[in-house]
């Protein structure tokens, strides 16, 4: 009697196994400051749930996640809150587009294609180039100076400067509100948080530290997920809330769990994971795309048809 059928996304699946999930991929969000979209929507796609639902649904449970790593990180102080505003306007606008963009995309019936190329797409150039300057980072041992100077030539000439006291970085606030543009579109469309974006682009474009980084990701992820999840839910009907309270019940245990990790682990051995992991992911969608074309037509002729 550990199975329910779920009233949107018309599949049965098992409880237990939800809540297992739900609880490890909240733990790897407090400790690498992600939503774990990136790696629970692929897993739900993997346990049968259709795509675009698991997309919409998935936007649930990484604001209770984030929500509850959020909070942990910033009580102990882990938050920008001014870069964390800039990329939240990006983020708004950038979430907005991106859910109109999905709507188009299923009524052409090509949504769950986009979604699994979007995947294996940017979590392979993402996970490569973690994996790449951390790597760099562990042998060569620059130190942080050089790093900062570097930093500062790549966005000199940029106009609108502004000085966050918080991490002591002096940068334009067109690098905070693109990276968080960029994020917000691509979280509405793949069921992310947008953390092994954001978090990177953090720390090799404005100078954050890691842990910084983490928190004021977590921060800017709840509000852009709280607006996909309205839009998701009003404007798509892709929400399943039964799924998603399953999700949040694990969720938010994990993530607390998580954050307390983050801080007793180097900040390039969490850049290192972080990244193996995220195309350990990539690798596991391409391997599905290619080895079982005719279930994604399936899928695309199912969503069509209903």
């Amino acid at each position: 009697m550990t199975s329910i059928l779920l009233p949107i996304a018309q599949v049965e699946i098992n409880i237990i196994i939800i809540l297992i999930a739900g609880l490890g991929v909240g733990f790897l969000s407090g400790l690498f400051g992600v939503g774990g979209g990136f790696l629970m929507t692929p897993l739900l796609i993997f346990l049968g749930i259709p795509p675009a639902t698991a997309v919409g649904t998935e936007a649930n449970q990484i604001l209770g996640s984030s929500v509850s790593g959020g909070i942990a990180h910033g009580r102990k102080g882990n938050i920008d809150y001014e870069i964390g505003l800039f990329l939240l306007i990006g983020g708004i606008f950038g979430s907005t587009v991106g859910v109109v963009i999905f709507r188009l995309m299923r009524d052409a019936g090509k949504i769950d294609l986009l979604i699994s190329l979007l995947y294996i797409a940017f979590l392979t150039i993402i996970g490569s180039l973690m994996l790449y300057e951390s790597v760099k980072v562990l042998i060569q041992k620059e130190n942080k100076l050089t790093l900062r100077k570097r930093r500062r030539n790549f966005i000199h000439s940029l106009p609108m400067k502004f000085k966050f006291r918080k991490s002591m970085i002096y940068v334009s606030i067109l690098i905070p509100i693109s990276i968080g543009l960029f994020v917000g579109f691509l979280s509405s469309l793949m069921g992310v948080g947008g953390g092994f974006i954001m978090v990177p682009a953090m720390i090799y474009l404005l100078g954050m530290k890691t842990i910084a980084a983490i928190g004021t990701s977590l921060f800017q992820i709840v509000f852009v997920t709280a607006n996909i999840v309205i839009l998701q839910a009003t404007y798509n009907q892709s929400v399943d809330l039964i799924l998603a309270i399953l999700l949040l019940i694990g969720g938010v245990v994990g993530a607390q769990l998580g954050s307390k990790y983050s801080m007793k682990i180097k900040g390039e051995y969490l850049r290192v994971c972080l990244a193996m992991l995220v195309l350990l992911v990539s690798l596991k969608m391409s391997m599905d795309l290619l080895n079982e074309p005719s279930s994604d037509s399936r899928i695309i002729i199912q969503e069509t048809n209903s």
